[in-house]
């Protein structure tokens, strides 16, 4: 058995988890598994994370954790969905597991904390981005310069917003991640990134239509 210092083991094996599922899959993890390739016994994981359930639910919360600073300091709604398809490409274990809720426990206090803090970085990105459009304050019911008071209809709109630029940006990138795109990012990536690509597809998606010859 390998010596482990307090708190090593269970960084331990939330590592060994993660490149089971880059590699197989969340449905390959085993506890009993874990524990072989941490050195420890089979129980030890336990002690951690009770369960398998448990042990997903901890991946998610950690991934929506490093989401929230992925997030964090994004420029406008471009930027925000280039910087969540880099989080799909750098963490894409994490990003497996954080959206598929039947392999979570939905009340962990870790994981509702972690993903009010992703969803607040995205709802941000969208109110910054309509005060830019807009110059409307982003908190309801306060004052706008024009004397006006926002109100549900405001509300409304970021909500609205916020699931389409979500949708964009995560339908970008579980494409990305299940190699769906492989040959249509051929002629438009050249040496850029694929975040960098996705930049654009806001501009192509919604630019006014091509005049009638």
């Amino acid at each position: 058995m390998s010596p482990y210092h307090h708190g090593d083991l269970r960084r331990a094996i939330l590592t060994a988890a993660l490149d089971v599922i880059t590699t197989d899959g969340p449905a390959a993890l085993s506890l009993r598994d874990l524990a072989r390739r941490a050195g420890v016994s089979h129980a030890a994981p336990a002690h951690h994370f009770r369960d398998r359930t448990g042990l997903l639910t901890a991946i998610a919360a950690e991934g929506h954790g490093l989401l929230a600073e992925a997030l964090a300091g994004g420029t406008d709604l471009r930027d925000t969905g280039a910087r969540y398809v880099r989080f799909a490409r750098e963490h894409p274990a994490h990003f497996q597991v954080m959206f598929t809720p039947e392999l979570l426990r939905p009340d962990d206090l870790e994981l509702t904390t972690a993903r009010a803090l992703s969803g607040a970085a995205l709802t941000d990105a969208v109110a910054a981005t309509a005060n830019a459009t807009t110059g409307a304050t982003a908190t309801t019911g306060a004052t706008t310069k024009t004397g006006a008071t926002t109100d549900a209809g405001d509300h409304t709109d970021t909500r609205q917003a916020r699931i389409a630029a979500w949708s964009l940006a995560h339908g970008f990138a579980t494409l990305l991640l299940g190699h769906n795109l492989d040959g249509l990012l051929d002629d438009l990536q050249g040496d850029q990134e694929p975040e960098e690509v996705f930049r654009n597809l806001p501009l192509t998606l919604f630019a006014p239509p091509n005049p009638a010859p």
